[in-house]
């Protein structure tokens, strides 16, 4: 037995507001946004889809008398920070707009996903390559951990000089070391003239770097002051306390990412899964955020759905637990592998959560047939992993409420692992008749027979 140190709760820097006064500068900043998932949820049929249709922006101008530019302002955070989803040409409400004024960490985590969104709030200045808004995106949390470790204004020189900065590390890290005079790229006559007279003019010289850095400074400091995380004065910018709160947080998922409690930081999905098997789920909720933390969210995400196709059935409900954790940017590639039938039962219940069902309601978006395969599915980890008893009251969680109806379908639903599950079942089942029933059910998949 061994005895784990855990890490105390971290406290938020002095002179942060409590957590109810951040929930409601947050529900302030998102006050039209609220009002329009609200009118969007109350309006039935189509119309409501992103972007919002001319008739259905005029609608909602009249009903809520705002603008027609402030209703797309308020429709776009409304979708970024998850008060309302999307299905088909319908809008329906999303949990955090239904727990809105009763739940202050759901209005915190509203604020947290527009925050994270920036910069598709405030589109970005037109004419600038697309890999050049990039590295600004990319730069701009050492630019706010600046600002939050000033605990005051910081003058718009000083983070230009921090975004070059990073801009430059960004560049030595990806090995993009300006080519001498007289020589060229391999490919450069296979570049169309244009393509190769504009990147010629992004890279003319250190001015014309700094204004393009100057350009993009301007243009995260007026994203991030629209989405309430600073405020702007005459040559400086300041945090303010939901954006001061935010990047604290960022900050110490960071150090929760280094201090992973388990040590399973640094190791593949599948190995970090098995680390994780055995904690209980506050724990290991911290191990996937550790995890995550460290990791690009497409390659993790990309990495968890290669385990889950994996033969072992443990590692796959614990994968698409990680990706619970993970949120909305994992959405698109669960969805992805519908298709497939292995995996299609978790991303539905995933699917059916992320939605706002109540988790304990998930199970009826499954067919039968997908119910009883995730069945098979989930005994084949706990004969794998788990005790036998916890194999024999697995049989409680069937659909079917009869063993002989369960066996039936069981015998249809063509799992890989079904002969082995039901030999393991049989094995711990104190009932010998009931044994003897699971035994000839397993010899007759294994057989062929029916």
């Amino acid at each position: 037995m061994t005895t784990r140190r855990t890490r105390p709760a971290p406290r938020p820097p002095e002179g942060t507001p409590p957590r109810a006064e951040l929930a409601r500068q947050a529900r302030a900043v998102l006050a039209d946004a609220v009002r329009i998932a609200h009118w969007a949820a109350g309006t039935p049929g189509p119309g409501t889809a992103a972007p919002l249709a001319a008739q259905a922006l005029e609608r909602a101008a009249t009903a809520l008398e705002l603008s027609p530019a402030q209703v797309r302002a308020g429709w776009d955070r409304a979708r970024l920070a998850g008060l309302v989803e999307l299905h088909g040409d319908t809008a329906r409400p999303g949990w955090r707009l239904r727990a809105w004024d009763r739940d202050d960490s759901a209005v915190l985590r509203g604020w947290v996903a527009l925050f994270d969104a920036w910069s598709l709030v405030h589109a970005a200045p037109e004419g600038i390559e697309a890999g050049a808004v990039a590295e600004a995106v990319e730069a701009v949390p050492q630019v706010l951990s600046l600002l939050q470790l000033s605990a005051g204004p910081v003058t718009v020189p000083a983070l230009l000089d921090l975004l070059g900065q990073r801009v430059a590390e960004l560049h030595e890290e990806r090995c993009e070391v300006p080519l001498g005079p007289g020589r060229a790229t391999p490919a450069a006559s296979a570049v169309p003239p244009e393509t190769a007279a504009d990147r010629a003019a992004a890279s003319a010289g250190p001015a014309r770097s700094a204004d393009l850095n100057g350009l993009l400074l301007d243009w995260a400091l007026e994203g991030l002051a629209a989405v309430g995380a600073l405020t702007l004065g005459k040559g400086q910018a300041t945090l303010t306390p939901l954006g001061n709160w935010a990047v604290w947080v960022k900050l110490e998922q960071i150090c929760v990412a280094a201090q992973s409690p388990a040590g399973n930081i640094e190791q593949s999905a599948a190995d970090m899964l098995l680390g994780c098997a055995r904690l209980t789920p506050g724990p290991a909720r911290d191990e996937y955020r550790a995890w995550l933390a460290a990791r690009t969210v497409g390659s993790a995400v990309a990495e968890l759905l290669a385990v889950a196709r994996g033969e072992d059935a443990l590692l796959r409900g614990l994968a698409f637990e990680a990706l619970r954790v993970v949120g909305a940017p994992a959405e698109p590639e669960v969805r992805a592998v519908l298709a497939e039938p292995s995996l299609r039962p978790y991303a539905l219940l995933w699917l059916a959560e992320y939605e706002g069902n109540d988790p304990d309601d998930a199970q009826d978006v499954l067919s039968r047939e997908e119910a009883t395969w995730l069945w098979v599915d989930t005994a084949a980890a706990v004969a794998d992993h788990g005790e036998t008893g916890l194999l024999v009251r697995h049989l409680d969680s069937a659909v079917q409420g009869t063993v002989p109806a369960l066996l039936d379908e069981v015998r249809a639903v063509g799992h890989p692992r079904t002969v082995q599950v039901l030999v393991a079942l049989a094995a711990a089942h104190p009932d010998p008749a009931l044994a003897k029933a699971v035994r000839r059910a397993a010899f007759q998949v294994h057989t062929g027979g029916v």
